[in-house]
């Protein structure tokens, strides 16, 4: 070997820098981990160097040149080969680039997942491009050295990082659906939001060290069994949840005729039966004059002389006061007691029984007739129709009828 030879020899060991070769790359690992004292390191202004030994961190240079030596570099002690005579550097070197890199295509399909709403299992697909930054390069490269290391290729270097992008886009679609309660099948309008979530906060990149800065063209999509597995259970949820608001809707719909029935029941008894025993009573009555007037659902004379008989019945059983009575308290003047008061009542101890053999009979033909008992005038009746009127009790339709009723009479 000439002198020149050695010479271009030694220079060649003294100078450590990335080969333009490999300017593109990541990171790119310097070949020789024996490095002599006084070597000049390169460090180019998009990247920063990194020295580790045993798979440990030392240290860190960042951009310009720099002279190896323990007095300016202190973290070179600890990676002194004292079996050379302390002239020997032992460590990895990595060049890390810490610039962006911009326009990285990705597509494919996500691991399958359940939709949150749907409780169906499908894979969404993803497609687009992004741009990432080292922000970590130790962790980048202890995650890097440890999946790919020596590979010296970008595109097994941007795999595992399109890896880890995968499930970070997973991870978010997952989360945002939660929380807002929204079905896979929301996604495709959903595409900028998720994409800034991803910006914001792409968990499985944090863990090496990598930050997206922007996500381009981004598009999510399914196969067409998952949109149709997807499609019929939201037709399936969709008449689940209108037979719902049916049910939901009718309820309250029972509930308000219920409510408004009780206020008018609440009305009648205030002003009219004036409590609550009377108001049943004539409740049943009017029942049972309904089943009369319906003829007794066919069965009869008999059939409607039950008829009365239960309503009575139930009458009586609502108010005791009746029963002590043998009358109605709301009795027609032609059903009231004649008589003044203090008059001898019927029906005293030893009085004759009226209706036995050969009695003689009440109402024969030309019998004088009881006059009936005076009733409220005219003018008393229209006064009383006008109150109710104005108290809300009857509707303007109900007066003009009744209105017209009672004139009918003079």
């Amino acid at each position: 070997m000439g002198i020149f030879d050695f010479v271009k020899s030694g220079v060649r060991e003294m100078m450590i820098a990335r080969p333009d070769a490999a300017k593109h790359l990541i990171v790119y690992k310097h070949p020789d981990q024996n490095v002599p004292f006084w070597s000049q390191l390169t460090v180019d202004s998009d990247e920063c160097a990194l020295f580790f030994k045993d798979g440990r961190y030392v240290g860190y240079l960042p951009t310009g040149r720099h002279t190896l030596q323990t007095q300016n570099i202190p973290f070179l002690n600890n990676l002194v080969n004292k079996f050379t005579g302390g002239d020997v550097f032992i460590a990895e070197i990595f060049f890390v680039k810490t610039q962006p890199v911009r326009g990285v295509p990705f597509g494919g399909p996500l691991e399958s997942m359940e939709d949150p709403i749907l409780y169906e299992f499908v894979t969404p697909r993803i497609f687009g491009e992004f741009s990432l930054v080292v922000v970590d390069p130790v962790r980048f490269v202890v995650g890097y050295h440890g999946q790919c290391g020596g590979s010296g290729d970008n595109d097994v270097v941007l795999s595992w990082i399109k890896g880890k992008f995968f499930m970070s886009v997973k991870t978010v679609i997952g989360q945002v659906c939660a929380q807002q309660q929204k079905s896979l099948l929301n996604l495709g309008g959903m595409s900028m939001e998720l994409g800034a979530r991803i910006v914001q906060s792409a968990p499985n990149l944090e863990e090496i060290g990598c930050k997206i800065l922007e996500i381009g063209n981004f598009n999510i999509n399914f196969s067409a069994e998952d949109q149709k597995l997807l499609r019929e259970a939201n037709k399936a949820r969709g008449e689940a949840r209108r037979g719902i608001g049916v049910a939901q809707d009718t309820a309250r719909a029972k509930q308000f005729e219920l409510d408004q029935r009780f206020q008018q029941d609440a009305r009648y008894v205030q002003q009219l039966a004036g409590n609550w025993q009377n108001y049943a009573a004539g409740q049943a009555m009017m029942g049972a004059g309904q089943g009369m007037a319906k003829g007794g659902d066919g069965s009869g004379v008999a059939g409607l002389g039950a008829q009365v008989a239960i309503g009575a019945g139930l009458a009586q059983a609502m108010n005791p006061a009746l029963a002590a009575q043998g009358q109605p308290q709301f009795a027609p003047p032609h059903m009231q007691q004649q008589g003044y008061p203090g008059a001898p009542q019927q029906g005293y101890p030893g009085a004759p029984q009226q209706g036995y053999p050969g009695a003689p009979q009440q109402g024969y033909p030309g019998a004088p007739q009881a006059a009936p008992a005076a009733g409220p005038s005219i003018e008393q009746r229209l006064e009383r129709l006008a109150d109710l009127k104005n108290k809300g009790l009857i509707t303007d339709e109900e007066f003009q009828a009744r209105k017209a009723k009672i004139l009918e009479e003079i």
